[in-house]
């Protein structure tokens, strides 16, 4: 029979069966200082210790202010216990930790692949639902709950039942000013939130192939934002281009790469469910709503309300059917998270920023998603791009993306966000989040309102 990569990367790593469950080994455990603290605490009240320490990784992210000052005395006493805990576990059990002053700081899902941890064919786990991020190298990657932190760390093992297989094929050529996100988002405003419930979502076809890693990290990342437990893209030339010469990648990697070249789905008939997606004539895409299913093109009126929930959602983002993009009142901008807060998102922002100015009455804050990111635009001069046009440029971490540390978002203020998700309080108690691209959220600073990137003057010289 046909097997897909996620079958295939799936049965490398079953140790046992119970049921419709799978025992599987888990060959990289990734952990932050929100959800392993109960988890230590259990391995510490039943005299355990960490099976494997040497494949765990933690770094601090959720918590973590990104205005460096804030750091040296952390106002909020949860936010530090959670930290300091973090610090004391890992020493105790002997994890690397990339803790807030480490050169590799920065969001799990960023500095794992950025440091070759991330690889093809592993099975990946963090207590962080948008672990599918490290399913863009052809890795079975998921979330996992706090008692499921546990299991691995005394174990190194985790039970899972088998998803089912379903394909996404997107075609077509991205116009100039249109991306990743805007693919991703497109997707779960056809599709709908629930599309992916009880699947492992493996994206595929020309447009996935003409793909940078890091904007199939972006297609993956959402993946959960459409229901989907883990999404996959099958590893390739640019896969192994990426890897090649990451601290923590293998050494033989010719051997690796030989190995990895059968990682790919044998034939769509393999898959129980394959949607398509066209991006020939693909716009620029904005969230008007409540979930990132509640999108439209940039130049497309907000449609009436189709139920309660839509209802609900005009309520709260204080918008009216008919209105369009350009109407919606934003005061504040963020660029960041680790759906957008990498290298070559800063790079596309930065094309609609260079000599421009931040409009009055827009804060504009940059978040870069690692240490590694920050210093590569500090020393290439794009930090120097933002800082000229009136942006603030902070320390990594999740900041804005979700409000459990200081980068809240005002009350009923409306912000252009590069994040993952738009729920009500998301980002700070009544915040309203519109989901872009990182393009489109640097155009939307210097306009002073919510533009069409594919009609925004660029300035494409090399940083």
């Amino acid at each position: 029979m046909a097997k897909t990569l996620y079958d295939k990367v799936w049965d490398e790593h079953v140790i046992a069966r119970e049921g419709d469950m799978s025992l599987l080994y888990v060959d990289m455990h990734y952990i932050h200082e929100v959800t392993s603290p109960q988890a230590f605490e259990g391995l510490a009240l039943a005299n355990r210790r960490v099976r494997r320490p040497d494949k765990t990784f933690a770094t601090m992210d959720h918590n973590t202010p990104t205005v460096r000052e804030e750091r040296l005395s952390i106002r909020d006493k949860l936010a530090k216990e959670q930290l300091d805990t973090l610090a004391k576990n890992c020493q105790w059990q002997g994890i690397r930790l990339a803790d807030m002053w480490s050169e590799y700081n920065g969001i799990i899902h960023i500095n794992g692949p950025e440091l070759g941890f991330t690889q093809p064919g592993r099975v990946i786990v963090c207590g962080d639902s948008h672990t599918a991020t490290h399913g863009a190298f052809g890795a079975i990657a998921h979330g996992i709950g706090t008692s499921e932190v546990e299991h691995v760390f005394a174990t190194q093992t985790i039970w899972q039942k088998k998803l089912k297989n379903m394909g996404v094929k997107i075609t077509g050529t991205l116009q100039p000013g249109v991306y990743a996100k805007d693919v991703i988002l497109a997707f779960l405003k056809e599709y709908g939130v629930s599309v992916g419930a009880g699947y492992a979502i493996e994206f595929y076809g020309e447009t996935v192939r003409n793909m940078s890693m890091e904007e199939r990290m972006t297609l993956c990342n959402m993946a959960i934002e459409g229901g989907a437990k883990v999404g996959m893209i099958a590893p390739d030339e640019k896969t192994y281009a990426y890897l090649d010469g990451r601290p923590f990648a293998p050494e033989n990697m010719a051997e690796k790469i030989a190995a990895w070249s059968a990682l790919r789905t044998d034939d769509e008939s393999a898959y129980e469910k394959v949607l398509t997606l066209n991006v020939d004539d693909l716009k620029p895409q904005v969230t008007w709503g409540t979930h990132p299913g509640m999108g439209v093109d940039v130049d497309e009126a907000f449609p009436a309300p189709k139920d309660f929930n839509d209802e609900k959602a005009y309520a709260y983002m204080d918008l009216k059917p008919g209105q369009r993009p350009a109407d919606i009142p934003i005061t504040e901008v963020f660029i960041g998270s680790c759906t957008n807060g990498r290298i070559s998102d800063l790079q596309a922002a930065a094309k609609y920023v260079r000599g421009k100015r931040v409009a009055e009455g827009i804060r504009a804050v940059i978040v870069p998603g690692s240490m590694q990111v920050k210093l590569e635009a500090e020393r290439t001069g794009l930090a120097d791009v933002f800082k000229q046009a009136g942006f603030e440029w902070r320390e990594p971490g999740c900041s804005s993306c979700l409000g459990m540390n200081p980068d809240l978002i005002p009350e009923y203020a409306h912000c252009v966000s590069t994040s993952n998700r738009n729920f009500e309080g998301r980002q700070g108690t009544n915040a309203r989040t519109h989901l872009v691209s990182p393009a489109m959220a640097a155009a939307a600073a210097v306009a002073g309102r919510i533009v069409d990137t594919r009609q925004t003057e660029v300035r494409h010289e090399t940083v």
